[in-house]
């Protein structure tokens, strides 16, 4: 089976990658001068664009894994992710992780999602 690998900006990494029917993406918000939910709405933002590159879409997310700076932000991160991700029909398993990140970015995201049949 072919791996396809989209080039991102950072060294060393890719910022998705296709294999066996699934797309496995990351993202950070470009502008990390703007705070949690700022951030949340661009890192959703370079998700999206990513999802479509690979050919699929939000409504085909499996798992999520959301990595906070300040757990206490939780709540203004999740406003802008329910508001993005719509009805219960699209939403994916999803875990929330307290961790320190790079620089004064406050949100990073991972996503597996299905491709199309």
């Amino acid at each position: 089976m072919t791996i396809q690998r989209l080039a991102g900006g950072a060294q060393g990494r890719s910022r998705a990658t296709v294999h066996d029917g699934r797309v496995y993406t990351v993202a950070t918000a470009p502008d990390t001068s703007q705070d949690v939910a700022g951030q949340t709405a661009q890192t959703l933002a370079a998700l999206d664009k990513n999802l479509a590159d690979a050919g699929t879409d939000k409504t085909r997310i499996l798992s999520a894994t959301v990595y906070v700076v300040d757990i206490e932000k939780k709540d203004e991160m999740d406003a802008v992710w329910c508001d993005w991700i719509g009805s219960a029909d699209n939403w994916p398993q999803r875990a929330c992780v307290c961790t320190g990140l790079a620089g004064d970015t406050l949100v990073e995201i991972t996503i597996v999602a299905a491709l199309p049949a």
